[in-house]
């Protein structure tokens, strides 16, 4: 029934190191986090008796659980995507297409094909989530139901990346259509359970966003809305979450020979000699004659701001983008309005105020999408096979690299632009001090600049383009996320800086390994390995600054500092020559 992709999927995957890396680093890193919660507790508190034990228990399991599920929801989402993409990009999905394999046989093969990857990271994380259980806190019942919870919304996800990825011809557009979908489903959630939205009960959002299904879940006392339903809000989001992946997978099934090959592809029979002396004859001129268009000294620069170099569906994600803008506005407008943006919070009550709650998750979806623009500026050179021509021409390096960097700057302007318009809105309405205004949009401008730098440099060392992107934006993921968190568990366990030091060395020494092993993969220099070794520090030293307060001027400096030194440590050896990564045999071998 699932067909051939499925089988080798299920065949191959064994055979790759990385079906076993990926779980060994995904437990370690889990099991890192419970360490650093465990010596943190351990620095501040004697633990006295079994009490002690399932308060640490209950606590870790609340900040882990959510970890794992944001984790699982970014690689079920990425991986469909990109694998989908892939085959458009490198025009082999038109081969199965021609094949005798039906449209589910290649819709599910595609999306079950991707979901063994996550099942078997999820299914390794299952021992240490028992052993957090047996600290106590922690039921048996309550780790399964997180289990399942985490399987199904994968499940969702991916079925969103493969319906996105089969109805999309770019890959930047797949990608930003899936990560602005997936930001609505949470914003949905949210909204239902702050009680905004009158015709639902916000008991619902337990059963519709999987965050709030699992904070339930992992609640000591969870809610009685769902007691008198078997399995509770579990079984509850498990069938809503099974009906929604049925449906999405249901359309792509149904439009998989619509949406392919797509119109662009569509060759067109040529005119026949009498209609095109017709056509002469009416004094009409075809596009084979038309005048050529003016082009400026830096082509490259050209093609990205003259040109749909990445579709015309690119103002679809442009309009989703906007009214995802206008909901932060609104969220903003109406948190001014009761005073609650504009009240100083305190440290014995909250640390992280309101106004920064509404504008970060905004900020690290406009991060990680003008990521993705930059990173398939490349990819989709390589897959168009256009970088050899571009080898071979008159273009120097530096033109191509500035011109790529500009292009991806403009194409991608209102996620630069519109999050500088919710810090002037909000410095309007004195929630910001002109200095931190000057401040904030100083150092949004840095990380703008750092994600496009690296979305290229991981195009242009990488020869595998899901490998490249999976690179890209995980790295800003798990960046960001990094830094989540690192807030989480500072807000859990407050201390002073000298004790919380410690324990997060080992998350640091091995978040700048990571760092290391991506952006030096095939070119490693002392300049790289002091930005990926220092950023994870500088990253934790801004944090905590950001939570002791008054000391904004420091929290810039660093992050202008770190960033900016890491940008120039990839941008520089990039200026002088063209270094792709455009061996087929390894590429081969990675596919492999």
């Amino acid at each position: 029934m699932i067909g051939p992709i499925l089988g080798r999927e299920w065949l191959v995957s064994p055979r790759r190191m990385r079906f076993y890396a990926q779980r060994v680093v995904f437990v370690a890193a889990l099991f890192s986090l419970v360490c650093t919660m465990w010596l943190l507790l351990a620095g501040m508190q004697q633990i006295r008796n079994v009490g002690d034990l399932s308060r640490f228990g209950s606590l870790a399991f609340q900040l882990v659980a959510p970890m794992e599920l944001v984790v699982v929801m970014f690689l079920a989402a990425v991986a469909t995507a990109s694998s989908v993409s892939q085959e458009k990009d490198r025009r082999t999905l038109i081969l199965l297409l021609l094949t005798r394999l039906t449209s589910t046989q290649i819709v599910m093969g595609k999306h079950l094909a991707a979901m063994l990857g996550i099942a078997n990271i999820v299914v390794a994380s299952l021992p240490l989530l028992l052993l957090i259980s047996l600290m106590g806190g922690v039921s048996i019942q309550q780790v399964f139901s997180v289990l399942a919870i985490v399987l199904v919304t994968a499940l969702v996800c991916a079925s969103l990346g493969t319906v996105v990825g089969f109805w999309r011809e770019k890959t930047f557009q797949t990608l930003a259509v899936t990560l602005l979908a997936i930001t609505a489903w949470c914003v949905l959630g949210e909204v239902i359970a702050n009680g905004v939205w009158p015709m639902l009960a916000p008991s619902w959002a337990e059963a519709i966003s999987p965050f709030r299904a699992v904070l339930n879940v992992c609640q000591p006392l969870p809610s009685n809305h769902w007691q008198n339903i078997s399995g509770g809000v579990t079984a509850v989001y498990s069938v809503f979450g099974f009906g929604l992946s049925a449906v999405l997978c249901s359309i792509a099934i149904s439009q998989l020979r619509v949406w392919n090959p797509s119109r662009e592809l569509r060759l067109q029979a040529p005119e026949s000699d009498d209609a095109a002396d017709a056509t002469e004859a009416l004094g009409t001129r075809s596009w084979k004659v038309r005048a050529p268009r003016p082009m400026w000294k830096n082509p490259v620069l050209w093609r990205e701001m003259r040109t749909w170099a990445y579709g015309r569906k690119l103002l679809f994600i442009r309009l989703s983008y906007v009214v995802l803008f206008l909901l932060a506005v609104g969220s903003l407008y109406w948190s001014v309005a009761s005073g609650a943006a504009l009240q100083r919070s305190r440290l014995t009550t909250e640390l992280i105020p309101v106004a920064t709650k509404i504008l970060a998750p905004f900020f690290v979806v406009s991060l990680v999408m003008l990521n993705a623009l930059a990173v398939n500026s490349i990819t989709n050179e390589r897959d168009g096979q256009a970088l050899d021509l571009l080898l071979v021409t008159q273009i120097s390096p530096s033109s191509f690299l500035l011109g790529k960097l500009l292009g991806v700057l403009y194409v991608a302007k209102e996620m630069v632009m519109l999050p500088l318009v919710l810090c002037i809105y909000l410095w309007w309405q004195g929630g910001l001090s002109t200095e931190n205004l000057v401040f904030t949009v100083a150092g949004l401008l840095v990380l703008d600049i750092f994600v496009a730098i690296l979305g290229i440099h991981c195009g242009m060392n990488y020869g595998l383009s899901r490998t490249a992107i999976g690179t890209s934006l995980g790295t800003v993921f798990f960046l960001l996320l990094g830094v989540v968190v690192c807030m989480m568990i500072m807000i859990s366990f407050r201390g002073s800086f000298s004790r919380q030091l410690p324990p997060f060395l080992v998350i640091i020494l091995g978040g700048g390994t990571g760092l290391f092993v991506a952006l030096g993969n095939r070119n490693p220099s002392p300049a790289i390995a002091l930005a990926a070794f220092s950023l994870p520090f500088l990253t934790f030293f801004s944090i905590t600054s950001f939570i002791l307060r008054n000391q904004e001027l420091t929290v810039f400096s660093v992050i202008v500092t770190a960033y900016g030194f890491a940008s120039l440590a990839m941008l520089i050896p990039a200026l002088s020559e063209f270094d792709f990564a455009i061996d087929q045999s390894r590429a081969a071998e990675d596919e492999s």
